[in-house]
């Protein structure tokens, strides 16, 4: 396995929780790739997007179908300001590339917020450290392992 994997699933067992890593050969990059490649709705995508609040950096994990409302985040985290970071900010955040950022598994405890719309599925996906490497998981796990806060930060993309 390749070494992102190897730490999403070394995080996930940490968690208690076993995580079976599929690979899609087509990408998965994006939410609409990776709902193709597995075969779900766009929705059931967990998109793991690094943003600055107030220059720290924080996790949202948004349904594929949604974009992040940085408003709603702001309010929130309490922050003046959220912004979309860089490649370079997600990357240092996370020690993933966009595109394959894990839920879980960075080197340091980010702020997690969840869009609510994940929660009214039994399964979603996520990226496992790799963007054609996911992994599904049941949205409770998905809260319980990343500590992560449910709001409605999600609208309709």
């Amino acid at each position: 396995m390749h070494p992102n994997v190897d730490r999403v699933t070394a995080a996930a067992t940490r968690a208690g929780l076993t995580i079976e890593v599929r690979h899609y050969p087509e990408g998965a990059r994006t939410a609409a790739d990776a709902a193709a490649a597995i075969g779900c709705d766009v929705a059931q995508i967990v998109k793991s997007l690094v943003f600055m609040a107030d220059e720290a950096p924080i996790l949202a994990l948004v349904s594929g179908a949604n974009l992040a409302d940085t408003d709603a985040l702001a309010r929130e985290l309490g922050a003046h300001e959220v912004r979309r970071a860089t490649g370079k900010e997600a990357r240092e955040a996370t020690s993933y590339a966009i595109g394959g950022v894990p839920p879980f598994g960075h080197p340091e405890q980010l702020a997690v917020v969840i869009d609510r719309d994940l929660t009214s599925y039994d399964v979603v996906w996520a990226a496992a450290g790799l963007p054609d490497a996911c992994f599904p998981i049941a949205p409770d796990d998905l809260v319980r392992v990343t500590g992560g806060r449910v709001a409605d930060i999600g609208v309709a993309g």
